[in-house]
């Protein structure tokens, strides 16, 4: 659809609150699920809505959102409107120059530059560029909701009320890589990347409404970006519990462990599970990772590896389908989140939904996903590679506790975390900020 595109609603009764359909823009710089937990947001988050019986309307840039069909009786619209950027970063030429003709006003000059000088521009100039579009389309919408752009072109009038979900402080991200640098260059290039974090904390302080995902992140928010506790408000989101589902059929690999991860990013604590499955398969030499993610073929995960003589132990995997990777989850015996800190997990809340039984740490909002130590998950320390292989190895070592945690993990989140909550607490929400915009 072009960036012009107009969105008609089918649907003009009133929604399953009792209330007339919402005409909803909600705004995303990088929609795609397979980016991370800001894609898989929008494209679950934008279905409920819409089944909900509101207009969805997706404004995004590259790699744009992937969404679901909806249809049915009470259903509301739902459709994507590309805002491109030069998608500066795409594979198979990541940090590329334009060419010469790509240009298409200074915005797009203002991109180019931030990245020749080692930023991160595409918060900043999508807010602009989002800012052009709404101002050429005043009234089309009845609330505008920003997925953690925190640009400076989303302040101000922008012709409907403004609702900002902040998933976690990037602040957050910025200190733990600032932690794993090991020089001076590095450390400068770190602060330089995230330069943008700035504009960030000056814009959420000036929001009157924001949406965040745990009370852990409440709390990050207001401490690291200043925004008063009485503007953030927990939506909790959660997993697809239908496709997230146990299934019999799928054969249980013995000594299979999953996480979803990225080799190159220290918050996720790759590095430390790697070290507890070295310890691991000292006395299980069966046990092996399975990691959904990118492989670096260098860094401290890859050296890892290598000291520990792991490579036929450790396997990546990239590009698989949404039915293939929650069969990936069925047939591990475990499922494990080593985060050193997350902004609620949501890769604990999909296996959790699977029945397959989790190790977590209780970095960040895991806990409020998890759940307590022995009743619905085992629970480690952050950071702590022994902790890690001890409860790796109980939860591989006890058929029993295997079967009772991951029957408690999906009953706590179908009682707590699912698309269909997020979607009613979030209009409840957009409603509050129409009613304060009167």
């Amino acid at each position: 659809m072009s960036a012009e595109a107009m969105v008609a609603s089918p649907f003009t009764g009133s929604t399953t609150d009792g209330e007339r359909p919402l005409r909803i823009a909600l705004l995303t710089y990088k929609g795609n699920p397979f980016c991370g937990g800001q894609g898989v947001y929008v494209r679950h988050l934008s279905r409920e809505l819409a089944r909900l019986g509101h207009t969805v309307e997706v404004i995004g840039a590259q790699p744009y959102a992937v969404l679901d069909d909806v249809s049915g009786p009470g259903v509301g619209a739902l459709s994507l409107t590309e805002l491109p950027s030069l998608d500066l970063y795409r594979q198979p030429d990541p940090f590329r120059t334009p060419a010469r003709g790509e240009y298409r006003d200074w915005v797009d000059a203002l991109e180019v530059a931030t990245m020749w000088t080692g930023g991160f521009p595409e918060p900043l100039t999508f807010s602009l560029r989002a800012r052009r579009h709404l101002a050429a389309r005043r009234g089309d919408f009845d609330i505008i909701h920003d997925n953690q752009t925190l640009g400076y072109g989303l302040l101000g009038n922008l012709g409907a009320p403004l609702v900002t979900t902040i998933h976690h402080p990037i602040t957050v991200d910025r200190q733990l890589d600032l932690d794993a640098a090991k020089d001076r260059l590095k450390r400068v290039s770190v602060r330089r990347w995230y330069a943008f974090t700035r504009m960030q904390k000056r814009v959420a302080r000036r929001l009157s409404s924001v949406l965040t995902v745990s009370g852990s992140s409440q709390q990050e928010i207001a401490s690291h970006l200043g925004v008063p506790r009485d503007r953030i408000h927990v939506v909790h989101i959660g997993a697809d519990t239908e496709l997230w589902s146990p299934d019999s059929t799928v054969a249980e690999v013995p000594g299979r462990i999953v996480t979803t991860s990225s080799a190159d990013v220290p918050l996720k604590g790759l590095v430390h599970l790697v070290e507890a499955l070295a310890k691991l398969r000292t006395e299980r030499p069966a046990a092996h990772l399975v990691v959904v993610g990118k492989r670096a073929e260098h860094g401290p995960v890859a050296r890892a590896i290598e000291r520990y003589g792991l490579q036929g132990a450790v396997e990546f995997v990239k590009g698989v389908t949404d039915r293939e990777l929650v069969d990936l989850v069925r047939s591990a015996q475990i499922s494990c989140v080593p985060s050193l800190y997350e902004g609620f997990s949501l890769p604990a809340a999909e296996a959790m939904a699977t029945g397959t039984p989790l190790v977590a740490t209780t970095g960040g909002a895991i806990p409020e996903v998890a759940g307590p130590d022995g009743e619905t998950c085992l629970a480690v320390p952050p950071g702590d590679a022994e902790a890690l292989a001890a409860a790796l190895g109980r939860l591989l070592d006890d058929d029993a506790l295997r079967a009772r945690l991951g029957a408690a993990g999906r009953e706590r989140v179908l009682a707590n975390f699912t698309w269909a909550k997020a979607a009613e607490g979030t209009v409840a929400h957009y409603r509050a900020a129409i009613a304060a915009g009167r």
